[in-house]
């Protein structure tokens, strides 16, 4: 029985040894969609509201760029939030 414990607790420490001593899956920040994820750089300008003509009503769309945490090697995330709202048309 004391043969058995000793190799269960030699089996364990091994897996445990394999485990940590393999290489990590380095992550990728990239995004098929540059217009809502960029990596790196100064903030991305905002475009001025844009207004859409939809028949009966008119959508004004504004996209702000924020900073949404840091990739490991200290690259600035950017993503977009866009904003909509129905105003009346002009």
């Amino acid at each position: 029985m004391r043969k058995i414990c000793r190799f269960v607790v030699y089996a364990a420490f091994a897996v445990a040894l394999t485990g940590c001593g393999t290489t990590t899956i380095s992550p990728s920040y990239t995004s098929t969609n540059p217009e809502l994820m960029r990596i790196g750089g100064e903030t991305p300008g905002n475009k001025e509201p844009e207004q859409l003509h939809l028949g009966s009503y008119c959508l004004q769309v504004l996209d702000k760029w924020k900073a949404d945490g840091k990739t490991p090697d200290g690259q600035m995330i950017w993503t977009k939030d866009s904003f909509r709202k129905v105003t009346p048309c002009k």
